[in-house]
């Protein structure tokens, strides 16, 4: 896929697909039931991305609101938990953290069939590319800049604190990260992949050691958050589905793995090939380096071990991608093409494990 086409194919809106309607009529009373100052009519559409929960803009006369729910259908356990998107988002948002304004959320599936939850829309600009293509050198070293300061401030909240210490376990987190896309895996897999049986077996006796648990995002990368119009200042971190409490080295190296992800036609973008140093966007080394001064966390002695765990975990991730297109509940385009992706992340994840001492 070339740079145009990813920018192209996920950015803005489209016609809600036949298989993820709903009645707009419903959630236009609830909405005026529940939403102060409401108004409607409400106009809905559908973004393109939102890979796991379908993902909808709702616009009426006077605001614009962005709806996530489950999706129909068949799905694997524990997954697609929106109440606890819209519980993070609500957290985050009373400590100005960079997160959609949160307006309400509905477990009632008679509204639109399953249960979903309402936050403001943010007017900015979503990057697809990783190189963000159309920007400058200084730009991109701002932009960079702000991603690294984000997700070390996520990681220095102490949860308890704000709310969230019950959010999840918090210890053990890779460990138990493994056995869950172990299983994940298990119940999505259709065909078998030499690399990823290696993992499953490898990965449990060599995780890194533990780090005091800290509010994870789980997917925290460049197309997950909205910057502002004009300027290189994150307005919106999205897509908070994998949050939980854990590890906040496994958070930070997942969000590394840009510079090292095999490139595919996917939509998953990477930063191998590209002249860093020319488009002004930092190495990984330095950059990790800047985490490090910001947090006192350091996951430097244990890169190896992280890559080779977080490639396992988006292998799964999307091979339980692979498994909705199998069942017929995969809401992107992309999906099949998702599915594609597991055997090289495999792949690199082992390579990865070798380096670590597999």
């Amino acid at each position: 896929m070339s740079i145009v086409d990813r920018q192209s194919a996920f950015s803005g809106t489209r016609e809600v697909t036949e298989r993820l309607r709903f009645d707009v009529g419903r959630l236009e009373d609830y909405m005026r039931q529940h939403v102060p100052g409401f108004a409607g009519p409400i106009v809905v559409s559908q973004f393109k991305g939102g890979q796991s929960n379908p993902t909808y803009l709702a616009e009426t006369p006077l605001r614009r609101y962005v709806l996530r729910r489950k999706p129909p259908g068949k799905l694997l356990p524990s997954a697609h938990a929106v109440d606890r998107e819209h519980r993070i988002i609500s957290a985050l948002h009373a400590q100005n953290f960079p997160v959609p304004e949160p307006i309400l959320y509905c477990a009632d599936e008679s509204v639109t069939g399953t249960a979903f939850f309402v936050m403001a829309y943010v007017e900015g600009r979503v990057f697809w590319e990783p190189q963000i293509p159309a920007s400058t050198p200084e730009e991109r070293a701002q932009v960079y800049d702000a991603m690294n300061a984000t997700i070390a401030r996520l990681h220095s909240f102490d949860p308890a604190t704000i709310g969230l210490g019950d959010y999840g376990r918090g210890e053990n987190y890779v460990a138990r990260q493994v056995d869950r896309w172990s299983k994940q895996y298990r119940a999505s897999q259709t065909s078998k992949i030499e690399e990823m049986e290696r993992l499953i077996a490898w990965l449990p006796a060599h995780l890194p050691p533990p780090q005091p648990p800290r509010v994870v995002h789980g997917d925290y990368r460049l197309d997950n958050m909205i910057l502002a119009p004009s300027e290189p200042k994150v307005l919106a971190v999205l897509d908070w589905e994998l949050s939980t409490l854990g590890d906040p080295l496994a958070d930070f190296s997942y969000h590394l793995m840009t510079w090292h992800m095999p490139p595919s036609d996917a939509g998953t973008g990477s930063l191998l090939g590209f002249d860093l140093a020319a488009l002004g966007i930092p190495g990984l080394e330095p950059y990790v380096d800047t985490y490090v001064a910001r947090t006192g966390l350091d996951p430097r002695p244990h890169l190896p071990v992280y890559f080779a765990y977080n490639f396992f975990r988006l292998a799964a991730i999307l091979q339980g991608i692979a498994g909705r297109v199998r069942d017929g509940t995969a809401t992107s385009a992309y999906a099949a093409a998702k599915g594609a992706q597991v055997q090289p992340l495999a792949v690199r994840a082992w390579e990865f494990a070798v380096k670590a001492g597999a």
